[in-house]
C-alpha cells in the first residue's frame, strides 16, 4: 500500500539516502540517465537531519520502504549546510513578477526521486500534490533547479506546473534551469487559485 507522508525518523531519512545512492549518475548507465533521469547531490544523514529540523521532507512509502521523496529546504537550511549557500544566493538574485525571489516566502524542492520500480504509476504527480497541500499555507512558491541534461525531470516539472524563470551555467559548465511553482497563481479560465 502506497502512502504519502513526511519524514520523521532516521530510518526514513536513511531510506532517502539509499534511494539517492542508486540514482546518482555514477550508479546509472548512459541510457538510464537519458531515459530515467538522475539526482545530482548525495546528502549525509546529518544533512537530512538538519533540513528535517526546519521542514520535514515528503516521502512515499510502500509498506515500510521509502520508494520516493521530495526534499524540503528552507532559507534556514542554507546556513546549516554550506553546499547550499551558492544555490540560495542565485535564487535570491532572480526576479519573479517584479520582486526578487528573496522577497517571497519560498520553499526549495531540494531533490525529487521515485524508485525505478514505481515510475510511470502517478506517484510523482500525487507526491507533488501532497507536497503542495502540506506547504501551501506557509509558502508562496516552490523553487528548484534542474540540470538541462535531465530531460525527464524538466518535462515532469513542466507537467506538474513549474515554469522556468532563469537559466545559468555553473563553474563546472553544467547548465541549470531554475523553475518555480507559484501556488498563488490564478487559473485564467476558472479565475481560481491553482
Amino acid at each position: 500500500m502506497i502512502t504519502y507522508t513526511t519524514s520523521k525518523s532516521d530510518i526514513e531519512l536513511s531510506g532517502i539516502i539509499d534511494l539517492q545512492k542508486i540514482n546518482l549518475p555514477q550508479s546509472l548507465t548512459e541510457i538510464e540517465i537519458k531515459n530515467q533521469g538522475f539526482v545530482t547531490v548525495s546528502h549525509s544523514l546529518e544533512d537530512l537531519r538538519k533540513m528535517n529540523n526546519y521542514e520535514q521532507n515528503l516521502i512515499i512509502k510502500d509498506q515500510n520502504k521509502v520508494v520516493g521523496y521530495i526534499l524540503a529546504m528552507t532559507k534556514n537550511s542554507k546556513s546549516e549546510i554550506p553546499i547550499l549557500i551558492s544555490m540560495f544566493e542565485i535564487f535570491d538574485k532572480i526576479q519573479y513578477k517584479e520582486k526578487l525571489i528573496s522577497e517571497y516566502n519560498y520553499i526549495v524542492v531540494g531533490q525529487v526521486c521515485i524508485d525505478k520500480e514505481y515510475r510511470g504509476k502517478g506517484l510523482l504527480d500525487n507526491s507533488y500534490t501532497a507536497y503542495k497541500n502540506y506547504f501551501k499555507e506557509k509558502y508562496d512558491i516552490a523553487i528548484t533547479k534542474i540540470a538541462i541534461t535531465n530531460e525527464r525531470s524538466i518535462n515532469a516539472h513542466k507537467r506538474i506546473g513549474f515554469s522556468e524563470i532563469h537559466r545559468y551555467t555553473d563553474t563546472k559548465f553544467v547548465e541549470w534551469s531554475i523553475v518555480i511553482w507559484d501556488w498563488n497563481k490564478k487559473d485564467p479560465i476558472k479565475n481560481q487559485i491553482i
